[in-house]
Formats: structure tokens, C-alpha cells, sequence
């Protein structure tokens, strides 16, 4: 699972367009993931302010 930290998260848009599985969406200013994300964690490693977080599943 993908978090977002927001206060970091500058709404550039670069993990969405990192994503290989077309599963990030900038709307409204805020991201949303949908059932596409596998974790692969792309867009975490694309990031420019660390704003994104793989979490373990639990």
C-alpha cells in the first residue's frame, strides 16, 4: 500500500506519470490510486520530496 504524506507532496504529478500501471490520478489537488496499483513502488522512488511511502501490508 502507497501513503501519501500531503504536507510534503507538491502536487507535480511525477509519480503519476511513473506509474506503469496507469494507477495514480491528481484530482483536485490530492492523489488517488486505483485497483490498478500493485505496490511496485515507482512512484515512491520518483518522488522529488519523498512524499510517498511503501507500507508492508499487515
Amino acid at each position: 500500500m502507497i501513503t501519501v504524506d500531503a504536507s510534503k507532496c507538491l502536487h507535480c504529478g511525477q509519480c503519476v506519470g511513473t506509474c506503469p500501471h496507469h494507477a495514480i490520478f491528481l484530482n483536485d489537488m490530492h492523489l488517488e490510486f486505483n485497483d490498478n496499483c500493485k505496490s511496485c513502488g515507482w512512484c515512491v522512488r520518483s518522488c522529488p520530496m519523498a512524499a510517498l511511502t511503501l507500507e508492508a501490508d499487515s
